[in-house]
């Protein structure tokens, strides 16, 4: 029989699980990986991963949610830099860019579709709902700070949707080496913000 675990061992195990399974997650796919496989991969037992997960799903959705959490603890310690609205959303922007580019796997599987319903998945769920509010909090300050008009929850769902398809086609090796990077994330967001300003003037306008 199993000797019982202290927390701080079962911590860890999870831990080690999550890791070896956000590697081998994004290099096969969740589907092309079995809890065998895992298992091997730590050299522990095939039923061992079972204590502590009820399955693959489980660890995949704990993997997502751990890595929902460093990005939005990552984009949080971005925001306390200290300056203006716009140079917050600055340090925000490039924590974003380094945690996507310096964490691939961990970025891809955050947003893997084979796990559509986060709902049967409190941490996962709570994790995501985190991560989205940081993508707010930075757009209500640009907002009160007159450095941007709109709803700040339409917004930041806005800028998120575009920085993210950018970062994806980079690290798919899609995107065409000119203009680099750099150049299309800067255009693409102030394009954003210039839109956004005009919409306002606009809609502005027509009430007056």
């Amino acid at each position: 029989m199993p000797r019982n675990l202290s927390p701080v061992e079962v911590a860890d195990f999870r831990r080690r699980l999550c890791a070896v399974a956000e590697r081998m997650f994004a290099e096969r796919g969740p589907q092309g990986v079995t809890m065998r496989e895992l298992a091997r991969e730590l050299g522990v037992s095939a039923m061992t991963p079972y204590r502590y997960f009820k399955d693959k799903d489980s660890i995949l959705a704990a993997v997502r949610a751990a890595a929902f959490d460093d990005f939005a603890a990552a984009l949080e310690q971005a925001a306390l830099i200290r300056g203006n609205a716009a140079e917050r959303a600055d340090a925000v922007g490039r924590a974003y860019l380094d945690f996507a580019f310096s964490r691939p796997a961990a970025y891809r599987l955050m947003f893997d579709l084979s796990q559509p319903d986060d709902a049967r998945f409190p941490e996962l769920e709570r994790a995501g709902a985190r991560a989205r509010r940081t993508m707010t909090g930075y757009m209500e300050a640009l907002v009160a700070g007159g450095f941007l008009a709109g709803d700040p929850e339409t917004l930041g769902q806005i800028f998120w949707a575009t920085v993210h398809g950018l970062v994806m086609l980079q690290l798919a090796g899609k995107l065409h080496p000119k203009p680099d990077f750099a150049t299309l994330h800067r255009n693409a967001t102030s394009l954003l913000a210039r839109g956004a300003q005009a919409v306002s003037q606009l809609n502005r306008r027509r009430a007056s």
